[in-house]
């Protein structure tokens, strides 16, 4: 009964990364994205800093295949050291 999900693959699955505004954060999410979603365009991710600045909001919308995919990725997204949370 874990397995099961109401979602119904492959659908575009919309993934909110947040943490510190840093020059290589984009980038270090990018390679995550690309490494569990090959065929993610890097022209499609959405970035939007805070208010104060202080953090950037990366919104990537992958083409999801599984829900073993999207437990990968949000896993590996959730321990990266840049990331304070992963919607």
């Amino acid at each position: 009964m874990s397995n099961e999900t109401l979602i119904e693959f492959p659908c575009d699955f919309p993934v909110k990364i947040m943490g510190l505004r840093r020059d290589d954060f984009a980038q270090s999410i990018l390679d995550v994205v690309i490494r569990h979603a090959p065929d993610f365009d890097p022209a499609s991710m959405e970035m939007r800093p805070s208010r104060a600045g202080n953090y950037l909001s990366l919104t990537c919308t992958v083409r999801a295949t599984s829900k073993a995919q999207l437990d990968a990725l949000y896993q590996d997204l959730s321990s990266h050291p840049l990331v304070k949370v992963v919607l």
